[in-house]
């Protein structure tokens, strides 16, 4: 990947003196370009670097987002252009073109309620103390809402919906006592 992608200043200003061309996790990867031109040389060379140790880029799991342009001229591999998307999930965090984090904090509210749903066995339970469906609730429910939030941008709208989302997650669990 460093070989590929270390030919030529192809990614985004990260720092005043640091550029950052790519986010690799595993065989996950995720290239960032400032021009058409950029990502394509970029996309043919670490396709290229792949395919010399035997490795193939899937072609249907790879997308284009475009964020902040109005280049659409598609980026292809072996001739075959990529599709281009809105939104795509990255290590289990939503990005789109908008470059926010609202798609992702409301999908993070999808599943944290989704997980506090599939507990309600927990939260009905007469057998268990207060504390301990605090500590289920703080473990399971709270940790799926805040996963990725690291990387999300603290508006005031978000950390309000996050707020309104345990509260109101609390107040159910707190009418179960």
């Amino acid at each position: 990947m460093k070989t590929s992608t270390s030919e030529g200043k192809h990614g985004i200003q990260w720092t005043s003196r640091m550029q950052l061309d790519d986010l690799d996790f595993a065989d996950d990867l995720a290239f960032l370009s400032q021009t058409q031109q950029q990502m394509q040389e970029k996309t043919t060379s670490v396709a290229a670097a792949s395919a010399e140790i035997g490795l193939n880029i899937h072609k249907g799991k790879s997308k284009i987002l475009r964020y902040n342009t109005a280049c659409t001229n598609p980026i292809k591999i072996d001739g075959e252009d990529l599709k281009d998307v809105k939104t795509f999930t990255y290590l289990g965090s939503i990005i789109d073109e908008q470059g926010g984090s609202d798609a992702d904090v409301r999908a993070r509210i999808g599943k944290a309620r989704a997980a506090y749903l599939q507990l309600r066995n927990i939260w009905n339970s007469k057998q268990l103390s207060t504390n301990t469906k605090v500590r289920s609730f703080n473990t399971n429910v709270k940790t799926v809402l805040l996963y990725g939030a690291e990387t999300w941008r603290t508006t005031k709208v978000i950390i309000q919906k996050i707020q309104v989302s345990t509260q109101n997650t609390s107040d159910q669990l707190a009418g179960h006592y």
